[in-house]
């Protein structure tokens, strides 16, 4: 096989780790779940991702050639974190620097194997090296930014008639670092492979890590999940948005429902709550999806499965808008590593005559994208 001379390149000062065979749980990192670190357009994003709560700030950038990694690039992080994991359970060493087929990733995280989606994978990588991360999050008391990309650099291995007979990639420290703790990793539903749009698919980690198996679930303002998200539709497109998977209930494993906070003076908030539903297969022992006609979200070959979604500029979006009182007060006692900042108290015995009324909305059939 043909390949450069790793010179000066960081694999070789790194064992290589070679991808396990077989079925392997997915399992997903927390910080990655809970912060806004990928756009969830299918369009390019080119638009900077800035975040800020407390003492944490996550910014992201990208090159305008790729732009920002996408929730469905994030897939590949996630074969790779739960590869790393399962090598764990097995007693077997692991390393950042990862050697594996196309088609043992593709398979693995429910894609079709064909020549688009492995060019489409190949985008997916370019997108995941260009886009720039700094961050203060698992920082210490004496925090500090970090700077990193998804992938510090991958490379396809090709034979002379130039087949491809597999890839290297090697992972950020940050995010290797966050996996090797497993109190900083959750088994995930292999279900979720099979989403296709980039809210639902947010949504749906943002469940599994506040919510969890907890039978009360979690509760959000609207307004503050918004600004959690970073999308870039406004927030009238979100909530339609968001009401429609209310009505399709796609999560696997979770409910949403839509509550209404009614205030003095016929004012209101909206509230959106995850709840676990019981379900006959755990998410541990959950079939793995079929392999489907699915790609990594965009269209154009080299990029990244959902329909654009009310796609507009904004500023970037930042917790300092949130009103400090919208980010504490636990609906249920913190599960281990919550955040409190997304936590909502139950308001349905205020004592200042506020009501919540279940699933109320304003008909969305008026607002047009």
């Amino acid at each position: 096989m043909r390949r450069r001379d790793l010179g000066q390149s960081e694999r070789a000062t790194l064992d290589p780790f070679e991808a396990l065979a077989g079925d392997v749980k997915p399992r997903d990192q927390r910080d990655l779940m809970e912060r806004p670190f990928f756009s969830l357009a299918k369009a390019k994003r080119t638009q900077p991702i800035l975040y800020r709560t407390g003492d944490t700030e996550v910014q992201v950038s990208a090159v305008p050639e790729h732009g920002l990694a996408t929730i469905w690039d994030a897939d590949i992080l996630i074969w790779a974190g739960s590869q790393i994991v399962e090598a764990l359970d097995r007693g077997l060493p692991t390393s950042r620097f990862f050697r594996f087929t196309p088609y043992h990733l593709l398979t693995a995280i429910g894609r079709a194997t064909g020549n688009r989606e492995y060019k489409l994978l190949k985008g997916a990588l370019a997108r995941l090296q260009s886009t720039v991360i700094r961050t203060t999050i698992r920082q210490g008391e004496h925090w500090r930014r970090q700077q990193f990309s998804w992938i510090n650099e991958w490379e396809e291995l090709a034979t002379r008639s130039g087949r491809c007979e597999g890839m290297e990639f090697v992972l950020p420290d940050w995010f290797y670092q966050g996996v090797l703790d497993r109190r900083l990793v959750l088994t995930i539903d292999p279900a979720y492979f099979a989403l296709t749009g980039g809210i639902e698919r947010w949504l749906y980690r943002v469940a599994r890590k506040h919510a969890g198996r907890q039978a009360e679930g979690w509760r959000f303002e609207l307004r503050h999940l918004h600004a959690k998200s970073a999308s870039q539709a406004r927030f009238s497109d979100f909530a339609i948005d968001v009401r429609r998977l209310v009505a399709r209930q796609p999560l696997p494993g979770y409910r949403i429902e839509i509550e209404r906070l009614v205030e003095a003076g016929g004012q209101w908030r909206d509230f959106i709550v995850l709840r676990p539903t019981p379900s006959p297969d755990p998410v541990d022992k959950a079939a793995k999806p079929a392999a489907g006609n699915r790609d990594f979200g965009r269209t154009d070959i080299g990029t990244s499965g959902a329909p654009v979604s009310g796609l507009r500029a904004q500023a970037a979006f930042t917790d300092d808008r949130i009103p400090a009182q919208n980010q504490q007060l636990p609906l249920t006692p913190d599960p281990p590593n919550s955040s409190n900042e997304s936590n909502f108290k139950d308001a349905r015995a205020s004592r200042d005559g506020r009501a919540v009324v279940n699933n109320g909305h304003r008909p969305a059939g008026g607002e047009r994208r």
